[in-house]
């Protein structure tokens, strides 16, 4: 039985709301991963991302299992599953701030990524369960919970980082325990097993291809470039934002506060991202998305005062927006509903396999060679991005949205 777009709404509804809550978790450890990374370190500070890299590993190396779990239990159950390795890994981060551990610390975000590998499934589970016209605004509807999560994110950052002191950053990583309780809670309002709109098609008419038959396909080798361009510049540039910043003689506080206008560009869009992927078609939203992620480098290279670190990071974010929605959406056209858990799972991991080398490299390459440098970098994978996607572009007219 398909589902309605009644049905579509409220799921995606429930999945905007965890996303909102469940997804702060990201922004708390991106904001202060590397700065407690560096507060842990006595001396090879070239090594303060990578808490940030543990936690985008933990969504890499959770993807697959994560989309197995869901398809064994159900939405409901498997998204709750998620709900539990992120309280754990806030608990083990916790614990290795106040013991001054710095691989333990590394370890508990490694876990709390494990967690943000079922967030991720959200867009994709809201496309899944909505008709084939309403499939890129759930995507996008799902997606500006993270308007919510941009706020309370960094805010909780800001009010707790020395709620334990004088163990530094530790009431921070404490607080994505009651986060993880809510979106638990929050998840338990989706049906046991939801209708899925893709499911009207008979799919004992179109057995499952082998992997390799579908990630084969221009469409879905396109997407992937985009995406895995798109999301491991975004992590790139915002993993080191953060210590330049401070580094820059701008405060702690200061630093988060760039980062909430960041995740806010990230998520703000989404109101509007899926009808522009209707309209035009999203190969050229993913366009428009590399372009902004070329004037943030732009302005990220005009100097090192605090509008022009905020501004480029509320451009890197923006772009991330339009790039991976439409990445997303072009993604989902690529398999059929009996694929969807071995498709979703290669995705991921490749995507955040990426992301995570993206935040390592982050670390060693501005300690290396500076702010500049990181942004520099931006310039030849946007070049390649264009290079897959340009005769999609131009096919645009004959493709669906």
């Amino acid at each position: 039985m398909s589902a309605t777009p009644a049905e579509a709404r409220k799921v995606a509804l429930i999945l905007a709301s965890a996303q909102a809550v469940l997804g702060a978790a990201a922004p708390i450890c991106i904001s202060i991963g590397a700065l407690a990374g560096h507060y842990l370190l006595d001396q090879d500070k070239a090594l303060a991302t990578a808490p940030v890299t543990g936690f985008n590993i933990g969504v890499a190396l959770g993807a697959l299992p994560a989309a197995a779990l869901i398809r064994a239990l159900g939405q409901r159950l498997g998204f709750q599953v998620g709900t539990l390795f992120t309280a754990f890994g806030g608990a083990v981060a916790t614990t290795a701030l106040f013991l001054g551990g710095f691989w333990l610390f590394v370890l508990g975000l490694l876990v709390v990524g494990l967690g943000g590998a079922f967030v991720q499934q959200f867009r994709f589970a809201a496309a899944d369960n909505a008709p084939p016209e309403f499939k890129a605004r759930a995507i996008s509807f799902v997606l500006t919970g993270g308007i919510v999560t941009a706020i309370i994110g960094p805010q909780i950052v800001i009010f707790t980082r020395e709620l334990l002191a004088p163990v530094m950053f530790a009431g921070s990583f404490l607080s994505i325990l009651g986060l993880a309780a809510v979106g638990a809670v929050l998840l338990s309002r989706l049906p046991r097993r939801v209708p899925a709109a893709s499911q009207a098609t008979n799919t004992q008419d179109a057995p499952a291809r082998p992997l390799r038959e579908i990630i084969s396909q221009p469409r879905f080798i396109c997407a992937l470039t985009c995406a895995v361009g798109t999301y491991a510049l975004m992590s790139f540039v915002m993993t080191g934002a953060p210590l330049a910043m401070v580094g820059c003689g701008f405060t702690t506080d200061q630093a988060a506060l760039g980062i909430s206008w960041h995740v806010m560009a990230m998520f703000g869009p989404s109101f509007f991202t899926g009808r522009l992927i209707s309209r035009f078609g999203a190969p050229v939203i993913v366009a428009g998305g590399l372009v902004l992620l070329v004037v943030c480098a732009l302005v990220a290279l005009s100097g090192i005062e605090l509008w022009q670190f905020w501004t480029s990071l509320v451009l890197l974010g923006l772009g991330w927006n339009f790039g991976f929605i439409g990445s997303t959406a072009m993604t989902a056209q690529t398999y059929r509903p009996n694929e969807r858990g071995r498709v979703l799972g290669f995705h991921d991991a490749v995507l955040f396999g990426s992301v995570a080398f993206g935040s390592l490299m982050s670390g060693q390459i501005y300690n290396a060679y500076g702010w500049a440098m990181l942004n520099w970098i931006v310039f030849p994978v946007v070049a390649l991005c264009f290079v897959v996607l340009i005769p999609l572009v131009k096919q645009r007219r004959h493709l669906p949205a």
